[in-house]
């Protein structure tokens, strides 16, 4: 009998194994509408495939990252990416790459990687860095911060979707480099998106999610919010 149910929970589980496995892919772009339309364009993680026949080896190659980027912006920092816009050889590869330059006192700010994972390594200076975990099961509790004070050689994960930024402490400019588990791992630097974004939210949304007064809104929202990369 036990061999017979043994047998039983083989089969059930072996059949339903497929299942397990049946979701939709990791989305590589922000949205995809669906169109009921046979002429229309197909894509392929957001990208058309080159004939193999006509790839050539600088679709796999990308130069430049030894420059330094500008950081002459309000935030003193500056990020030079290497995903598939810039590298078609990445498409479908899952994984790009960013040099990240920061000036004295410069700020990458809070933003997140929808789609990606950060590996990041510091090559110059010294970084203050930290991510913030999503909101905890329990609503008295708040979310978690964790930091790190980086010098070269050091290395810190940021996990995928999750709010993180580094900041420049040292006296002197700093750079780092990062991998990213997609080739297109898009960014959303929090207060561009919240207070920059067109056209603007709306003030009484924005007062009530950061329990300010309106003039405090109108003023965030009158900033020039810029993008560093």
């Amino acid at each position: 009998m036990k061999i017979i149910s043994g047998f039983l929970a083989t089969i059930l589980i072996v059949s339903l194994a497929p299942f397990s496995y049946a979701s939709d892919p990791s989305p590589l772009q922000d949205f995809c509408v669906a169109v009921n339309d046979s002429a229309a364009s197909v894509f392929v993680n957001g990208k058309f495939c080159k004939n193999p026949d006509m790839v050539v080896a600088d679709d796999f190659f990308l130069s430049g990252l030894n420059k330094p980027g500008n950081t002459s912006n309000a935030v003193g920092s500056w990020v030079t990416p290497v995903n598939v816009n810039q590298l078609p050889g990445l498409n479908t590869l899952g994984i790009s790459a960013v040099r990240i330059d920061y000036a004295q006192y410069g700020l990458n700010p809070p933003h997140t990687h929808p789609r990606a994972t950060e590996i990041l390594v510091v090559l110059e200076g010294t970084l203050y860095v930290g991510f913030v975990t999503s909101n905890p099961a329990n609503p008295a509790m708040k979310n978690k911060l964790f930091t790190k004070y980086l010098n070269p050689g050091d290395v810190f994960v940021f996990p995928e979707g999750l709010i993180h930024f580094q900041f420049n402490v040292g006296k002197t400019n700093a750079v780092a480099f990062a991998g990213l588990s997609s080739q297109n791992p898009g960014v959303i630097t929090i207060a561009n998106a919240v207070f920059g974004s067109d056209p603007p939210i709306n003030p009484a949304v924005l007062t009530k999610a950061f329990q300010v007064e309106k003039n405090v809104i109108d003023y965030l929202q009158a900033q020039f919010w810029t993008n560093i990369g």
